[in-house]
């Protein structure tokens, strides 16, 4: 933590039963991945959520990679991804040759405008990659509608969106794939993870070939077969036991940690509301169809001078707020091997976004005293 602010953007929460399980694993001395708590952890996500498949990875970065695997990316297809995400969400099908074509943000929100989509389906595109910003869902009968229209896949990147719901289905279970991430900015976390959800009974059996280096080995070990081969790509993405058995310590911790945050994402959406109409500020929306998780609380800005002078203010008082992505679309990357495209929407919010602090531990009075500082700027 920067030693100069006294409010963290985030701190991660830590709770009594991760010790307790990590030790467990050190006492048992079964530390490598795919063993006791990995299991667990999958069959909690399983019951829980009533996914049908889960497979716990590295990162989030790691679940993408190989639902781009399972989806049969090849060189030269097209996939859509909105500009405005973290490169991991575009990246993992990169790597397997896409051609990503972009589409932008609504204009009041940072989710993707599906609206658009009839209007980037071509012969070449294989998958649809929805972000569901801030764990708020985007329109997913919309986009299933036009998948299956084209017969082409829907990956959800659900990485913000643990305990989140479109029309009371869990999100992470509505496309072909679902993503989670548990890296420690996460509502529920174990340093750096992810999870695979794979929501489609014939790519169970590839699925656990890719995740064990391209080998059968997860069908050793049920005793299926008498030795394991190479049989596929893939690579090392499953985690190790450690991790998975914090993560456990979390999930168990869930509701307590849901209704902290929320707790404390409505009361800056209370407390700043009146605020932000005065200031031509926007803050978040949350849909009909969709439910909060309270992942996180931005503000946008009607000028970028407006968001420089709210994030200087807030440091000078020891608070640290933060910007958010740069839009894809004009990264470096992009612009060396594909011809930019504007993105109005996703590139204002780059310019215009901030997030707010938000963690389990945020006292009462830091969080008043983040608030009355945000209402003393005046612009």
């Amino acid at each position: 933590m920067n030693r100069r602010f006294n409010i963290p953007f985030n701190k991660p929460y830590v709770g009594p039963k991760e010790k307790h399980y990590i030790n467990e694993v050190l006492q048992i001395r079964l530390l490598a991945g795919n063993n006791y708590f990995t299991k667990k952890v999958q069959k909690e996500f399983e019951q829980q959520f009533s996914f049908k498949k889960t497979l716990l990875t590295t990162s989030a970065t790691d679940a993408l990679e190989m639902s781009a695997i399972l989806s049969d990316i090849q060189p030269g297809d097209e996939v859509i991804v909105p500009a405005y995400t973290f490169v991991s969400t575009a990246l993992a099908f990169v790597r397997q040759g896409a051609k990503i074509v972009f589409i932008d943000s609504m204009d009041d929100h940072p989710n993707m405008d599906v609206s658009q989509l009839p209007l980037l389906i071509t012969p070449k595109t294989k998958a649809i990659v929805v972000v569901h910003y801030a764990g708020i869902s985007v329109d997913m009968d919309f986009v299933n509608s036009i998948a299956k229209e084209h017969n082409i896949k829907v990956i959800e990147d659900a990485a913000q969106a643990v305990d989140s719901y479109y029309k009371g289905q869990p999100l992470g279970g509505l496309g072909d794939f679902g993503v989670f991430s548990f890296h420690e900015t996460k509502n529920i976390h174990c340093g750096e993870g992810g999870l695979l959800i794979i929501n489609d009974e014939k790519y169970f059996e590839r699925s656990e070939i890719i995740w064990e280096k391209g080998t059968n080995r997860s069908q050793f070990y049920r005793g299926m077969v008498n030795k394991y081969e190479w049989q596929d790509i893939g690579s090392s993405f499953l985690p190790n036991e450690l991790n998975a058995a914090f993560l456990l310590g979390q999930m168990e911790h869930l509701s307590y940690i849901q209704e902290k945050r929320k707790k404390i994402w409505n009361t800056y959406y209370k407390e700043l509301k009146d605020w932000a109409e005065k200031h031509n500020v926007i803050l978040p929306r949350i849909p009909d169809f969709a439910t909060n998780n309270a992942h996180m609380f931005y503000l946008i800005f009607p000028k970028t001078e407006n968001r420089a002078l709210v994030l200087k203010t807030l440091q000078q008082k020891g608070i640290l707020a933060v910007f958010h992505y740069l839009a894809l679309n004009k990264s470096p990357y992009i612009l060396k091997n594909q011809s930019y495209v504007a993105m109005p929407n996703a590139e204002k919010f780059s310019d215009t976004l901030i997030r707010l602090p938000l963690f389990v531990d945020l006292t009462d009075a830091e969080l008043m005293y983040i608030i009355e500082s945000i209402k003393s700027i005046a612009f």
